[in-house]
Formats: C-alpha cells, structure tokens, sequence
C-alpha cells in the first residue's frame, strides 16, 4: 500500500478527513463509499500505521443478515453464563451472535477503498487537529492537511488514564482483557454455544469472567475480561487463562495461535464533544456502551446516522448513548465503582429471570420501557433505587 498522501492534494483540501484507521474511521470509510451521494468527495484518510495486525475481535448480536455478514467467522444461537450453583444454556432467538476478527474487517474496508482514486492515505502520527476559519487543519510532522470536516476517533491511552484518574461525580472502571486462541489436539468444546459469561474465577475484587467463544471443536477464543479501576499486570491474565484452561480442560494440550489484550473505558464522562468543523467518533464519540464495553454495533448506528446527514446536507449529530439507557449505565456503574454489589450476582440474576432477545434489546438501547422494567425487577430495588437517586441529581 502507498502510504503517503498524494503530492497533488498535498496542499490541497479535502472534502473529508477521517483521522484514525481503526473500527470507527474505517467504518465511516466504507459507508461513505457505499453511497452513491458521497463516494465521488476527496477523502484523506490518517493513521500511525496502515498495516492492521488481527489486533482485534468484535462480537455482537443482530436480528437479521447485516452489511459485514461476510466477515462474520462465526456464529451462534445459544449462549452460556456461569455462577456457582447457576449454569443455564439460553437460546438467542430471534437473535444472532456473531463474530468478526480485526484482520478480516481491516482487509475487507482497506482493499475496497483502494478501489477509489478519490480516497487518499497518509501514514503518520497526528499531532494536532485544529479548527481555523471554519476549515479543519489536520497537522503531523513534516506536513498537513485542510479538510472541510474532520471525523476524528484518535483518543491515546494516556489522555484516557488522565480521565479515569480525574475527580468527578461520574464513575470511571476499565473493561480489560487478554484473549487466547487456543487449538487443541482433540475435540473438546461445543462450537453451537458461546460462553458469554463464566464468572467461576478469582473475581479479584472487581468483576471477572471467562468468555469462550469456540470456532469449532478444537479451537477457541478464550478470553479473561474484567470490570474494575485498574488494569492487571501481563503475568495475572496470563495466570488466569492458564489454570481456566487447565481446569476445565485436564490432561489435554493445546498451543496458542494468537494473543489479543485490550482496555476499554467504561463511563459515561464525555471525552471530547463535536463542533463543526471537527467530530468525535467511536470511543472518543462515546459509542462504547458505558456498562458492557459493547462498542460495534453503536459504531454503526453512529456511522449511519453520520453518512445519512452528510448525503442530506444537514447539521452532523455522532451521539448514539443520550437516551434513558445511558442513565440505566450510569447507576450500574455507580454500584461496581462503589462495591454496592457483586456485578457477577448482577448479570447472573438478568439472565436467570428473564430472556435473552430481552437482555440483547436492553444490552442495545432498543428495548422499550416495558422491557426495562423487567430487567430492572431482576434486581435488588434496596440497592438500585438509592443508586438511581444518587446518579439522577448527581450527589455521588
């Protein structure tokens, strides 16, 4: 791939500048391209580095066939959760779990748009975005670029460690992970379920579960996720994922093929704010769903809405997380930050009492009141009610 910006539009303007290659950016990318109102504009698309490694792996649950079902590697219509003495197997219908890895999608949205000669790449690390006379000024060293607007889903780690180390009134825990892709010598697992949530691990204060999401009957990504408000070290995810396999799995080997870690924020303190001409997209938009870390589908419904008001000419909007479900996130995430209640008895008393396309709906900010008012009757209202008022008039 030509990294580099074509000399000609170099000083040029572009109509639209994407900063940061990742699920977000290439997500607004490819939909752009995907509308015949669009996909003509000059399009400067800016990352650190182009040459995507499977860094990622994004699950999620639809209804019916979606835009990506082509990436999806796998899927599932039943689901798993775990907390000793419960274990249910839940059908998802009329839901799908799907799976998609971060090559796959990188691969796909990157070799589409090499199709056009109107989008543009420029390898680099961007130093700052700025809004001069209503034109967007993007600048890295050793260059930059103007656009008419900029989507920008840029958010390095050390500006989101000074966030979650800030007082404010709104809790702050990360959804940290490592992951294994692990290939055993023998069948060993049922590749018709995914294990959504095994919460029979060391929970080190926090909230911790194991997540198994079997490829076929030998190879699986497994996955040790937590909610809390620090990150472990390397060795403790590592040791984890290690006595999970050897528990579960006695006297069989199995070699590691890939590794994946990550941190997602898990809040709803807004990070940054659009104003034409420069807008937050993906995390940075807060389209991470503050109590599950669930982030692809919102990206979506964020994208969509972007590329349907940019075919309409009218006023950009990126929020996707403004409505009542934001404030039901709000009080979850006020009761773990303050140990209220163990979010493992949490989730394994909402999916004891109620279905699974209901929890998906909730999960999705779909769900209607009715709806909500069940999820919300699984709970202890001596817990949440108290945390409801709190967060409702901002007092703690």
């Amino acid at each position: 791939m030509d990294n580099k910006a074509d000399t000609l539009y170099q000083n040029d303007e572009y109509d639209i500048i994407i900063a940061g290659a990742g699920c977000a950016g290439l997500s607004l990318l490819y939909s752009i391209l995907q509308s015949p109102i669009l996909n003509t504009q000059k399009i400067l698309v800016i990352d650190k580095s182009l040459e995507k490694s499977n860094d990622r792996t994004w699950c999620f649950w639809e209804i019916k066939n979606g835009k990506f079902d082509a990436l999806v590697c796998k899927k599932w219509d039943q689901i798993s959760v775990h907390k000793k003495p419960f274990s249910t197997v839940l059908n998802t219908a009329p839901f799908v779990y799907k799976m998609i890895q971060g090559q796959d999608f990188y691969k796909h949205i990157i070799s589409f748009a090499k199709q056009f000669s109107n989008v543009h790449w420029q390898e680099t690390v961007i130093s700052s975005i700025d809004a001069i006379n209503e034109k967007a000024v993007v600048q890295w060293e050793g260059g930059e670029a103007k656009g008419k607007k900029v989507f920008s889903s840029i958010l390095p780690i050390d500006q989101l460690y000074a966030i979650s180390q800030s007082k404010s009134d709104k809790a702050f825990l990360w959804q940290h992970f490592k992951g294994l892709l692990v290939q055993f010598e023998q069948d060993t697992f049922d590749d018709n379920i995914a294990r959504l949530m095994d919460f029979n691990v060391d929970q080190k204060k926090a909230t911790a579960f194991m997540y198994v999401l079997p490829l076929d009957t030998q190879k699986a990504l497994v996955e040790y996720t937590l909610f809390s408000k620090s990150i472990l070290n390397p060795a403790d995810y590592d040791k984890e994922l290690k006595d999970y396999l050897n528990a579960k799995f006695p006297n069989r080997n199995y070699q590691i093929l890939h590794e994946e870690m990550g941190a997602i924020p898990m809040t709803t303190q807004p990070f940054a704010s659009s104003k034409p001409p420069i807008y937050v997209i993906g995390t940075l938009g807060n389209a991470v769903k503050a109590s599950t870390g669930y982030a692809f589908q919102f990206i979506q419904a964020q994208v969509n809405e972007i590329v349907t008001n940019l075919a309409l000419d009218k006023p950009i909007h990126t929020e996707v997380q403004v409505n009542r479900h934001q404030f039901y996130d709000a009080v979850l995430l006020y009761i773990l930050d303050r140990d209220l209640m163990e979010g493992s008895e949490i989730f394994k008393r909402i999916f004891e009492k109620n279905k699974v396309a209901t929890i998906f709906k909730f999960l999705s900010n779909t769900s209607s009141i009715w709806e909500d008012i069940r999820i919300m009757r699984s709970l202890p209202t001596k817990i949440f009610l108290p945390a409801a008022i709190k967060v409702l008039f901002r007092r703690g």
